[in-house]
């Protein structure tokens, strides 16, 4: 899993998004949400993801809130999207 906050207002994050990395994607995601000027969570690049991987999105999002800000979700990949649904969280991520 990688993080790239290039992007003047967004995160990119890419590679598995899973149960194996939660830990360390909440923390890296979270931070660089957490810079000036992040306005969205761009999940495009995520190639496998699990339960972890959408409760890391939905903690990142809780904890923007917490601080004021609002963050925009794209590219929500096909599993999280479903997963969401099942879950009747997906109205969190928009």
């Amino acid at each position: 899993m990688k993080v790239d906050d290039g992007a003047p207002d967004s995160v990119r994050v890419s590679g598995p998004l899973t149960f194996a990395n939660a830990t360390v994607a909440l923390d890296a995601m979270s931070a660089a949400v957490a810079r000036d000027g992040r306005h969205t969570l761009d999940l495009a690049g995520v190639t496998r993801t699990d339960s972890a991987g959408l409760a890391c999105v939905l903690a990142v999002l809780a904890k923007a809130a917490e601080h004021g800000h609002k963050l925009t979700v794209r590219n929500i990949p096909e599993g999280m999207r479903l997963l969401a649904s099942v879950c009747e969280v997906e109205g969190l991520m928009v």
